[in-house]
């Protein structure tokens, strides 16, 4: 018994030294790997908004950087807009009532990934619901004006 004690002990020492250094594990012995490379990348591709808003430019978030025009506002307004359990890119929901009024022609196709999470969201400006969408991800999506 003794034996297969110092056995199982020695075989969890050397399974535990051959995980990298920033790696760790948890009380029950669950190793938990080290998060990997930076991954808050977004495509944002705008049409219709007039000027210089229109394009397509890339986005990266810790580190800030990319093509996006101004980059270190729109990453602080991403961090601003994530809140634990909701998806900052989610839809008007089906039910919502909305004001019957027309933004413009805007629209704007966000794709990549969020905190760890795939993205892949439309947005336009065809009534008071979306409107307000797009306007709380500015300066994401550029400021537009009817």
């Amino acid at each position: 018994m003794l034996r297969r004690l110092v056995l199982t002990a020695a075989a969890s020492v050397a399974a535990l030294s051959a995980v990298p250094a920033a790696a760790h594990a948890t009380a029950d012995a669950t190793v938990v790997a080290p998060p990997s490379s930076p991954s808050d990348r977004l495509t944002v591709t705008v049409t219709g908004a007039g000027g210089a808003g229109d394009g397509t430019y890339e986005l990266k978030c810790h580190p800030t950087g990319g093509t996006h025009p101004d980059a270190a506002k729109a990453c602080e307004r991403l961090q601003e807009v994530t809140v634990w359990g909701t998806d900052p890119f989610a839809p008007v929901p089906k039910d919502s009532m909305c004001t019957m009024q027309y933004g413009g022609p805007a629209t704007a196709h966000v794709t990549g990934t969020w905190q760890g999470r795939p993205v892949d969201a439309t947005y336009d400006r065809s009534n008071g619901c979306e409107i307000s969408r797009w306007d709380g991800l500015v300066p994401v999506l550029p400021a537009t004006s009817a």
